[in-house]
């Protein structure tokens, strides 16, 4: 892994959507950022309007099985805020072209929050 405070910018590209463990990911994400580094992201996820949002849930399950883990409804506004950052710009929308429950798009600008406790770092084993 990279050392704390290595980049000035991290940027996530239709990435959040499959990963396991997605708060761990972002709080790794705000761990190699500098103080005052951005973090921009452009992410698919839960539609703002419930009928799509309810297609969303119960098609996420088939979505996971077929496209790589993508979960279709994650709020990532709500992770990223919770992984310790704020969100100081944010663009809500719907993808032209694309099937609704996949195209609520979430595009934005994150900065760490100074509140913001960062993870314990693991010592190597063998020390």
């Amino acid at each position: 892994p990279f050392e704390d405070a290595r980049f000035d910018c991290v940027v996530s590209t239709w990435t959040l959507c499959t990963i396991p463990n997605v708060l761990a990911a972002l709080t790794e994400v705000r761990r190699v950022l500098k103080p005052g580094g951005s973090f921009l992201f452009l992410e698919h996820g839960r539609s703002e309007d419930p009928k799509i949002a309810r297609w969303q849930d119960w098609l996420t399950p088939v979505q996971k099985l077929v496209a790589c883990g993508c979960h279709l409804n994650r709020r990532m506004d709500e992770l990223i805020r919770a992984a310790g950052f704020s969100i100081d710009l944010l663009e809500r929308y719907q993808m032209e072209g694309v099937p609704k429950p996949g195209g609520a798009m979430y595009r934005g600008r994150a900065v760490p929050t100074t509140t913001a406790m960062r993870p314990p770092i693991k010592a190597a084993s063998g020390l």
